[in-house]
């Protein structure tokens, strides 16, 4: 008899477990990040202020005497506070927080730090209340990212809380590389140099899926509309030498580099093999070939009469005609009728008008 197992309701809970701690990791993770990007504007807005007020004083009536009595502006704690005041926005909620639980070490480092420690950043963010890393380094022991601190992930990618006591460490290739330690190449893509250090991925030819150098000879695998030639080397497929083309009736194939692209034939033709009305399989309706040409038939010049009806005209067109009244008439019920001006509709109504009225008696 098997060994009863642990009942179903504690493995869900313990996977939900799980899950939720999976979560919180990377929620702090994340919080540590955003901490040090809150350290980090502190502090390039503290010496952005520092810089604004290099060239200020106290502003009173006799600056000379106030700074020999009382403080030089240089180091003073209102200069201090000034800068303190325009490190944050009104609406930045973080920085505020941080500003106002650290004014301390503000003052301390304006006071007594400075001098020997003038990188604030460093200072403040890195050794003091610990919420950044050196670059280079991540994490809550700021451990060395993939490949060390001075290249992380071998310069050819990002390490994950570079910089910050967050993050895991892990590289974030740039396009073109893989791997843990961002050494690889992906498809597409060589190895033109390549160490235990150091990696630089170069494009293969357009023809190669992958390959071991730039020519369309060091193809390992063709890409598709490629195929190998009698030289090993990847080339072209010609869509269009198949004797089925692979476009409609009505268009024409284009052969390209790895594929191939369906265009319209002329509107003259009726199927084609390429561009223009001399390249027609047979010609469409209302056009004739003229030595290898398709051109317009003027149905209005055959011998036999198109248009039949009593004061029609031929009007020639492209592929067709029209039937039209002559000048001097309209179409009116499908019959041509003479066209009455309004001068004459006004004769004839006047003169209507005296040979159906009333006469006289003498």
């Amino acid at each position: 008899m098997l060994p009863a197992g642990p009942p179903l309701q504690l493995l869900r809970l313990l996977s939900c477990v799980t899950v939720i701690l999976l979560v919180q990791v990377t929620s702090a993770k994340r919080d540590l990040k955003k901490a040090c990007n809150t350290c980090q504007q502190v502090t390039d807005n503290f010496n952005k202020g520092f810089e604004r007020t290099a060239n200020q004083n106290f502003g009173g009536g006799n600056t000379a005497w106030e700074e020999r009595t009382l403080a030089k502006y240089e180091t003073s704690e209102i200069r201090l506070m000034e800068i303190l005041e325009g490190v944050c926005d009104s609406s930045s909620f973080e920085c505020n927080r941080m500003l106002e639980e650290h004014e301390d070490h503000f003052e301390t480092w304006w006071f007594k730090r400075k001098t020997k420690h003038p990188d604030l950043h460093k200072w403040f963010c890195i050794d003091t209340i610990k919420t950044c890393c050196p670059n280079g380094t991540y994490g809550p022991d700021c451990k060395a990212c993939v490949g060390g601190s001075e290249w992380p992930c071998h310069g050819n990618g990002q390490c994950d809380g570079d910089g910050t006591r967050g993050g895991d460490g892990k590289c974030s290739c740039d396009d073109a590389y893989k791997g843990d330690s961002c050494l690889d190449c992906i498809d597409g893509y060589f190895n033109e140099v390549r160490n235990d250090t150091f990696s630089l991925c170069t494009v293969c030819h357009t023809s190669c899926k992958t390959c071991a150098g730039a020519t369309n000879q060091d193809c390992d695998e063709c890409k598709d509309g490629w195929e190998d030639d009698d030289q090993e080397a990847c080339v072209d497929v010609n869509e269009c030498s198949a004797d089925a083309s692979p476009c409609g009736e009505e268009k024409y194939c284009v052969n390209t580099d790895g594929s191939y692209s369906c265009a319209a034939c002329d509107g003259v033709c009726s199927g084609c093999t390429g561009a223009g009305a001399d390249k027609c399989r047979a010609c469409a309706g209302g056009y004739e070939d003229t030595e290898g040409t398709c051109t317009d038939i003027d149905e209005c010049s055959q011998p036999e009469p198109v248009c039949t009806e009593e004061h029609e005209q031929c009007v020639n067109t492209k592929g067709s005609h029209v039937c039209s009244c002559a000048s001097g008439y309209e179409e009116q019920e499908g019959e041509c009728v003479p066209t009455l001006h309004p001068e004459k509709e006004e004769e004839s109504e006047a003169s209507g008008a005296t040979t159906d009225g009333p006469h006289e008696e003498l």
